[in-house]
């Protein structure tokens, strides 16, 4: 009797897929992708390099006298897939949507003891080399920040509430300090010598600051895509800032006193870090929504 592939294990960059048992890990964890999704993932696997049309798929998962909407469900199926793997239709690391006609896999695939199928098209030759660059570098060069794949797998809808907290609290800061800017000033005067300068670097911080806090809770409360990508562009403006308004509690020492205020601030100088973990871990959007029919 022919061995069905279902007996072979995939590997490919960080992930391995068993096709047996149904599961998909990343570096030995198990991720959810499952069903539908799994399915069509392990036919990539099994042709990597090759056209998986959309009629094939639907043949093997969505035969004759099923009734659904399949471009819906087949969409649905590869952003789900593209989530989990953080690939990016736009700019696809592993999987390669070709229009109207069906998708591609395109990262090196390891066949459980064989050599690695390293899939060589004119489009996407490159983008295998690249991967496997990314993935060598990944292991040998140590990071200052964490990267995306040594980031834990947690509740997505946890992670948006956490980030959505970060920016309110921010948010506060910014409002409450500009509603008591004569208090704040008083403060300033009986401490420093020139406090003006320090009353205007509040101002326009907080002027900034309102507008990065909306943003980014506007895009994480209505989930639009991108912000994945662009958040480490913006990290930079968010550093200094943040780690600027860390200060904050010292604004109500009068109120809590020093001790509790150095606390809190000590806490606050990890925010910015924080943010941007809780961005790689699904907080925010990534740009990989899938037109339909495509």
């Amino acid at each position: 009797m022919e061995e069905t592939p279902h007996k072979r294990l995939f590997r490919f960059g960080t992930f391995e897929a068993d096709p047996q048992s149904g599961e998909l890990r990343k570096q030995g964890r198990r991720v959810q992708l499952q069903g539908q999704p799994f399915e069509i993932l392990t036919m990539l696997l099994e042709q990597p390099g090759q056209v998986v049309s959309r009629a094939q798929i639907r043949e093997r998962l969505w035969p004759g006298g099923t009734f659904v909407d399949f471009d819906h469900s087949l969409n649905t199926a590869i952003n789900k897939i593209r989530d989990v793997l953080d690939d990016s239709a736009a700019s696809p690391r592993f999987i390669e949507t070709l229009a109207r006609r069906g998708y591609r896999f395109i990262a090196p695939v390891e066949v459980e003891g064989e050599d690695p199928v390293v899939p060589h098209t004119p489009s996407t030759a490159r983008a295998a080399e690249t991967l496997l660059e990314q993935q060598e570098n990944v292991r040998a060069t140590p990071t200052l920040l964490t990267a995306t794949h040594e980031m834990p797998h947690a509740s997505r809808s946890l992670v948006r509430t956490l980030f959505l907290l970060l920016q309110l609290m921010y948010f506060s800061f910014y409002l409450i300090s500009l509603a008591r800017l004569h208090v704040v000033e008083e403060m300033f005067a009986a401490t420093f010598t020139r406090p003006v300068w320090l009353v205007v670097l509040l101002i326009v911080t907080a002027v900034v600051g309102i507008p990065i806090r909306l943003y980014l809770i506007s895009t994480v409360a209505f989930n639009a895509p991108g912000l994945r990508e662009k958040f480490p562009r913006l990290f930079a403006v968010i550093f200094p800032l943040d780690e600027l308004w860390a200060l904050a509690p010292f604004l109500l020492v009068p109120q809590i006193g020093y001790g509790l205020a150095l606390g809190l601030t000590a806490i606050l100088l990890y925010a910015p870090f924080a943010q941007r973990s809780l961005i790689l871990m699904g907080a925010g959007g990534s740009s990989r929504i899938e037109p339909a029919g495509s």
